[in-house]
């Protein structure tokens, strides 16, 4: 079976366990899911795209207008991959999704008049890999550290938050990825904001580039800083802390443990490194797959990690912050999104020592 039929096969499965007739995915991260990392979003800001997916026990349709139906056929290739095309004028109202559902048991990842939301637990199918999505979410995490690497190569003092921004999408983008999340803070915005959009602020000597790279629809995060002169103690001291908590984060991470098990853990090194409530003031990352994070971790959460699943966990002191793409193997964990010859500190968690992301000093 290839992915597609894998894909349907998973799909179909979830169905029965939530016992509905049919299943409508109208998430631009569910369409690429359960098409295969197909593209249904024309604004790349919208969470919802312009095909709604149905999906019975025996048929899988694409409901969508006239507009957008000759690239679903002709470039997606949504018709020869055994999708049926339900097309209706863009300018007139379309009862067909209604007419698709009507008197079936209903689910759907948003909330759909009539039927069950299943939004978190479809989060929760979009972060379970198939072996081709291991192997393409390998190929962009190399992307994204590749263009994460040049871009912050490219960086010097003077340039605003916004060249920073555009240098992070230019690198990302012309090697065939979008940078759907793009962060970046110079300076004392480091310490004030976790989520820093660009501004028109000029870099003095810090700098931190936040990409999350999306092709396909898989998405790959990673953070780096750079500091121009010499690292101050305190900043360092933060930054190998960071490190540290990282570190557990990503050796925690084996198949079969609960992920809030995790999360305790990590709050427990936040506490042995002396920033015991610096875990609150940012989320600490959680699996990913076809958005960002498919779901946000919490210290509650029972779900458990299983082999094939990437994670991206950030951890952040005021200042500092860690974040790489992680890939759960049956024997070990891969870091996806390693750029060769960043400088590294060395951390060590119950006897293993892992290679974490330095800031870079210039």
């Amino acid at each position: 079976m290839g992915l597609r039929e894998d894909r349907l096969a998973q799909v179909r499965g979830f169905m029965r366990g939530q016992n509905v007739d049919v299943l409508v995915l109208r998430q631009v991260s569910s369409f690429a899911w359960a098409t295969g990392g197909h593209r249904s979003y024309v604004n790349t800001a919208s969470s919802n795209g312009i095909g709604t997916l149905v999906i019975t026990p025996d048929e899988q349709m694409v409901v969508t207008n006239t507009i957008e139906a000759p690239r679903l056929e002709q470039e997606e290739g949504l018709v020869a991959a055994g999708w049926k095309l339900r097309v209706a004028p863009w300018y007139k109202g379309d009862d067909t999704l209604e007419r698709l559902v009507t008197g079936k048991r209903a689910g759907a990842d948003f909330a759909l008049e009539g039927g069950v939301d299943l939004s978190g637990a479809v989060a929760w199918q979009r972060s379970l890999l198939l072996p081709e999505e291991v192997a393409r979410f390998r190929s962009l995490g190399k992307l994204c550290a590749e263009a994460m690497d040049s871009a912050i190569h490219a960086v010097a003092p003077g340039m605003s938050e916004y060249e920073i921004g555009a240098q992070l999408a230019f690198e990302t983008e012309r090697r065939g990825a979008q940078a759907i999340v793009n962060l970046i803070a110079t300076d004392e915005r480091i310490f004030k904001f976790r989520h820093p959009l660009p501004t028109d602020k000029k870099l003095d000597r810090y700098a931190m580039l936040v990409l999350c790279g999306r092709r396909d629809g898989l998405v790959c995060s990673i953070t780096r800083l750079i500091r121009f002169g010499k690292l101050p103690d305190s900043l360092r001291i933060k930054a190998e802390a960071t490190a540290q908590i990282d570190g557990v984060f990503i050796l925690g991470t084996r198949p079969g443990r609960a992920v809030g098990e995790i999360f305790g853990s990590a709050r427990a090194a936040y506490a042995s490194a002396g920033f015991p409530d610096e875990w609150q003031y940012h989320h600490q990352g959680g699996p990913a797959g076809y958005e960002a994070r498919e779901v946000i971790a919490t210290p509650d959460m029972t779900e458990p990690v299983a082999v094939g699943q990437v994670y991206a966990w950030n951890p952040s002191i005021a200042g500092v912050k860690s974040e790489d793409t992680i890939l759960v193997g049956e024997n070990g964990n891969e870091v996806l999104t390693t750029i060769d010859g960043w400088p590294t500190w060395d951390v060590t968690v119950n006897g293993v020592t892992i290679a974490r992301p330095a800031i870079l000093e210039i």
